[in-house]
């Protein structure tokens, strides 16, 4: 059984059916609060997990440290589709990768997956700020994090 609330790296994601490229995720059981009247996860919970999910990606990879003193990571936008639905009681594992980078700014995208299969994806933009808010390009070391540990590219 896969652990919930503990981070998974690529080989418990593939144990658990979980393909590549993915290599960081989340798994969990849906708790009756996230349902709505149809009995199934409401739309706002998405964002949740995926908040959720981003900050310990950051934190697991050390994001933070490797960003230099007082970051902000803010999101500037973010998109979810829904695939199919995912009921009460369900066993769900979270994934999520950085794709791509620019000056200030890289992008997510995030998965939901149901034995094995996708239900919801979705994606987002973040933002490297100052404490002042203003943009801070991505330091060499952010950048090459993602690079090696998701395959990310340069835009």
């Amino acid at each position: 059984m896969t652990p919930f609330l503990t981070p998974l790296d690529a080989d418990a994601l593939c144990d658990a059916g979980i393909p590549a490229p993915w290599s960081f995720g989340m798994a969990d059981r849906v708790r009756f609060g996230e349902i709505d009247a149809l009995n199934h996860v409401n739309n706002v919970v998405y964002l949740r997990w995926y908040e959720t999910l981003r900050v310990h990606y950051l934190n697991h990879y050390d994001l933070y440290t490797l960003a230099g003193a007082d970051p902000k990571f803010v999101v500037k936008s973010v998109g979810i589709d829904y695939k199919a639905e995912v009921m009460r009681d369900t066993s769900y594992i979270n994934v999520t990768r950085t794709v791509s980078m620019r000056n200030t700014s890289w992008t997510m995208e995030y998965a939901t997956f149901v034995d094995g299969k996708i239900t919801t994806t979705g994606d987002c933009v973040a933002v490297l700020l100052n404490q002042d808010n203003t943009k801070r390009p991505l330091p060499d070391a952010l950048r090459q994090a993602f690079i090696t540990r998701d395959g990310a590219v340069q835009l």
